[in-house]
Parts: C-alpha cells; sequence; structure tokens
C-alpha cells in the first residue's frame, strides 16, 4: 500500500495523474511530454484524450495538417493514428512511422487515457 502511495505522489508532482507508461510510450517521449502545459517537438500528450485534433493546447502551434483533419482523440483515432501517422493525417510530417506492434499500440493508447491536465 505504502508504494502505491508514494507513486501516486511522484505522478502527482509531474503533474499528471498517470499509470506506469509502457515502454512503447518511449518512442513518444522523443517529442513529447506528459506534464500538463509542458511542450517539446510535439504538444504535451496530457489530457489528449478525447480532445479535437491541434486543439488540446491553445498555447502550442500545432500543424496545418493536425488542426484540418477534425479528428477527435479516441480509441479508435488513436489506434489507426499510432499505427499509421501519415495514412491518418493527411500532410502529417512527423518523422515517427508508426507502432508495428498491436498490443504496443494498444498499450499506449490505454496510458494516454489516463493523463490528465
Amino acid at each position: 500500500m505504502v508504494l502505491v502511495v508514494l507513486s501516486s505522489v511522484t505522478m502527482g508532482a509531474q503533474g499528471a495523474w498517470a499509470q506506469a507508461a509502457p515502454t512503447a510510450f518511449n518512442m513518444c517521449k522523443a517529442c513529447h511530454k506528459i506534464e500538463p502545459g509542458k511542450h517539446g517537438l510535439g504538444p504535451s500528450l496530457a489530457g489528449v484524450f478525447g480532445t479535437k485534433t491541434g486543439t488540446n493546447w491553445p498555447d502550442f502551434k500545432y500543424s496545418d495538417a493536425h488542426k484540418k483533419a477534425n479528428l477527435v482523440w479516441n480509441d479508435a483515432t488513436l489506434t489507426k493514428y499510432l499505427g499509421n501517422p501519415k495514412g491518418t493525417i493527411l500532410g502529417e510530417k512527423k518523422a515517427f512511422a508508426g507502432l508495428r506492434n498491436p498490443d504496443e499500440v494498444r498499450a499506449v493508447v490505454a496510458y494516454l487515457k489516463t493523463l490528465r491536465k
């Protein structure tokens, strides 16, 4: 029980309540942060689940492709995007080619659902 409490405190200190990130999320961390409002090359992923593409963080300069995509980040769209970013959002310029392992995609989607603003 103490471990759970310490783990929650640590996550709270990071600014995002989340379960442990799956190994596949390491690829995402190259460009994205999970702390609310802290951006890398890409926007913070805190609170992304359930939002419309290109809108989660008003202070981040999203690409025109993401703004025009008019998708909502849910299980289906995230699964499709994580497997094939350029095939999901036309005009996507990110270097990330996608995750090929469906189990890794499911793990990353489940993790993204835990991130809160």
